[in-house]
């Protein structure tokens, strides 16, 4: 999965001289929380986020009456707010090494580039439905994690396990626990008899079923 198959194509953006106020109600209006800032030339030459806006208005302890407030507000440009230090990545970056900077440099999106224009946006909600669509969420079917020995065909086991109970394999997932430091893979599985594919994984050999469950979805939904 590349950075293409979940950025939002063509995003709103502001210019160093929109003010405060159009800003604000650019992100109001689109429901949106990140503005690229572009140049006249179309370049990217800053970000502003939602705290950005917050931080410039006035304490609510200020003597300055709402008129003022809204004066001055009326009158702040994104320029003098936004931040000019932008991280971005481009269309054909692997989604995780894109939610891996965004980890690391502790941001909540990436301005997508090509040849230097801003072309798309990729957001931390974007990555949270990405985890969503990948674990298979709120789609029917049972979900089981096991840890599986280190050796060929093992999965392979697994997934044959699953077919033979009339199971349709949803999702698969390696992931590593930082409980306990092994690896383990979570299925989502449409299909298959709950109760005969719980017996056949619990009589496969060599595979240590650590979760299963028919109804994964939240007691909340």
């Amino acid at each position: 999965m590349l950075v293409e198959d979940r950025m939002t194509r063509n995003p709103i953006t502001a210019t160093p001289e929109t003010t405060h106020k159009q800003a604000a109600e650019l992100l109001r209006e689109h429901k949106i929380h990140h503005l690229p800032v572009v140049s006249k030339d179309g370049k990217l030459v800053g970000i502003l986020v939602e705290e950005d806006l917050l931080a410039a208005q006035p304490s609510p302890a200020t003597t300055l009456s709402i008129y003022e407030i809204h004066g001055l507000l009326s009158r702040l440009k994104i320029k003098d707010i936004m931040a000019q230090k932008v991280f971005s990545t481009t269309p054909d970056c692997p989604l995780e090494e894109a939610a891996r900077l965004m980890l690391d440099e502790d941001i909540g999106c990436l301005p997508v580039l090509e040849n230097k224009r801003v072309v798309g946006i990729i957001t931390d909600t974007d990555i949270f439905q990405s985890l969503v669509m990948l674990l298979g969420g709120g789609k029917e079917g049972s979900r089981f994690t096991v840890h599986l020995p280190d050796e060929p065909g093992k999965l392979a086991q697994v997934a044959k396990t699953v077919a033979d109970a009339g199971g349709n394999i949803l999702s698969a997932t390696t992931w590593h626990s930082n409980k306990d430091e092994k690896s383990y893979i979570t299925i989502k599985e449409q299909g298959a008899d709950y109760r005969t594919l719980k017996q056949a994984l619990d009589d496969l050999a060599e595979v240590d079923v650590v979760d299963l469950r028919e109804k994964p979805q939240y007691p909340g939904n």
